[in-house]
This record gives structure tokens, C-alpha cells and sequence, in this order.
């Protein structure tokens, strides 16, 4: 075995870096920035007619219609169409004969 990895098993330090740039120091003193530059340029995804509950509602355009369309179809097929060809007298002769 290469005696820089025993000293490294040993040490339990990670793989030192030859830059000498740590990156676990640079991402803790960064933090979060006080004040964004670009906040201002993406205010607008956020707001009007952008905004999570216009995004939603605009997801399925006519489906409001659309539901309340069937459910008068539905209503009218039900009350006003009767079909009398299945129902009522004649249907078990139908079966009797073979004929459908």
C-alpha cells in the first residue's frame, strides 16, 4: 500500500486538497445573501397573474363549463329521452327467439 493512503486511513482526515480551497468553509461563511440583485427581475413570476392560486385556477381552462355542460346533458337524458325500446313488454320475446 502508497504510505500517503495509510497516513490518511490513519488520520481518518479527507483527501487534502492541493489548492488549499476548502469548500465546507467557503459555504459556511457565505450564508444567505442579505439583499439579491436579480429579486427585483423575478418579482413578476410571483405576483398578478402569475401568482400560485392564478396558476392553479388557469391550469384547465373550461373545465367549469365544461362539468356543469355534462351534468345539464345528463340531467335532460335522463328526464326527457326515454327509451322505451328496452324496457317494458316485448324484451323477454326477444330472448325466446334467439334473436337480439
Amino acid at each position: 500500500m502508497q504510505p500517503s493512503r495509510i497516513l490518511r486511513a490513519l488520520g481518518n482526515n479527507p483527501k487534502p486538497d492541493i489548492t488549499g480551497f476548502d469548500m465546507r468553509k467557503f459555504l459556511a461563511a457565505t450564508g444567505t445573501p442579505r439583499y439579491d440583485p436579480w429579486e427585483r427581475n423575478e418579482a413578476w413570476r410571483y405576483t398578478g397573474r402569475f401568482s400560485r392560486f392564478n396558476r392553479f385556477r388557469n391550469s384547465l381552462p373550461g373545465f367549469g363549463i365544461a362539468t356543469v355542460a355534462f351534468a345539464g346533458y345528463c340531467l335532460y337524458e335522463h328526464f326527457f329521452l326515454k327509451d322505451d325500446h328496452h324496457h317494458g313488454h316485448g324484451h323477454e320475446k326477444h330472448h325466446d327467439e334467439g334473436n337480439h
